[in-house]
């Protein structure tokens, strides 16, 4: 007998529980299909319960379904008016959508992600990632429908004051997005020199790249190397090397290393590093050796970009 009770309490206890832990480990582990298939009846049958309504519109969003998202921030939004991250979580969920639209249909959203986004600034002082998404959002609308670089740089501003790197980065893109390349070289490197993150090396690299100055890229590279002794560092030079046919001795040596030494997190998979030795013997006229590895690349994955590189190398 006491067992059974031991049973039935032991069963309604877990039928009690909330979904959370599993919810955020599912989401953790990207599993997001799955955490939705949990919150959703959970917050069918508990409509108020705020944090597992946060966790489903997170769920949503993770699979870029920006509808179902901004429906579940809306109802937090309604609930707790005042509450700073409700308000950024409902702006991203629109802003997201009015990427993945026609630009007619964009424009009827576009005031609601701005109010959402400048009320939550507003609601918390020290919100960076809702200074972030105003500093992108004016620099990239049209003047037409409130785009605008002086607003842009006023929350550009705001950062600096909360976190200077993220000034600094926040300045770097305003530059960068207007074209104005040597203003937003100094202040990515105002970025590196205050904290120095991969983020700010990373920026610094990509403006190069976008500048066609790959000599600088990769001396940037290097410099980021020094400092965080990450893998991927291999395959950004070896990339470099490859796509400016320069330094293609360098560029050999760095990709080998990389693929020596790859694990999951360096980020990009094996069968690129072989398209980009590939790239470097083509350079050098290996035609041979460049066959090897462009069919090393199409093995572990038949890409276009392969394939075509493959043909170019044939008709060497």
């Amino acid at each position: 007998m006491r067992s059974f009770l031991f049973l039935m309490f032991f069963s309604l206890l877990c039928f009690g529980q909330s979904p959370y832990d599993e919810a955020e480990q599912f989401i953790a582990k990207k599993s997001f299909a799955k955490a939705e298939s949990l919150l959703s009846p959970f917050v069918t049958n508990n409509p108020k319960d705020l944090k597992a309504i946060e966790l489903l519109g997170d769920a949503y969003g993770h699979q870029k379904k920006w509808d179902d998202a901004a429906k579940e921030y809306k109802k937090l939004v309604a609930a707790k008016p005042n509450t700073a991250n409700y308000h950024y979580k409902y702006g991203g969920a629109l802003g997201m959508k009015a990427l993945s639209i026609s630009k007619i249909r964009a424009l009827g959203i576009i005031g609601d992600v701005k109010s959402s986004f400048v009320k939550a600034a507003e609601l918390d002082p020290k919100h960076i990632d809702t200074r972030w998404a105003l500093v992108e959002l004016y620099m990239q609308l049209p003047g037409i429908v409130g785009g605008s670089k002086k607003k842009s740089f006023k929350y550009a501003n705001e950062l600096e004051a909360l976190s200077k790197v993220d000034g600094y980065l926040a300045k770097g893109y305003i530059y960068e997005y207007d074209d104005e390349p040597e203003l937003a070289e100094k202040y990515y490197k105002l970025a590196i020199n205050e904290g120095g993150s991969i983020t700010c090396y990373d920026k610094l690299t990509n403006l190069y790249e976008s500048e066609k100055e790959p000599e600088k890229a990769i001396e940037n590279i290097e410099a980021s190397g020094v400092k965080h002794k990450r893998n991927a560092m291999h395959y950004q030079i070896g990339k470099v090397c490859a796509e400016y046919n320069l330094q293609l001795d360098k560029g050999e040596h760095c990709l080998k290393q990389y693929l020596e030494n790859h694990s999951a997190k360096d980020g990009v998979p094996k069968s690129w590093a072989y398209y980009r030795l590939a790239q470097i013997y083509k350079h050098k006229k290996n035609k041979t050796e460049a066959l090897v590895w462009i069919e090393k690349a199409i093995a572990d994955k038949d890409l276009k970009p392969f394939r075509k590189e493959k043909e170019l190398i044939e008709n060497l």
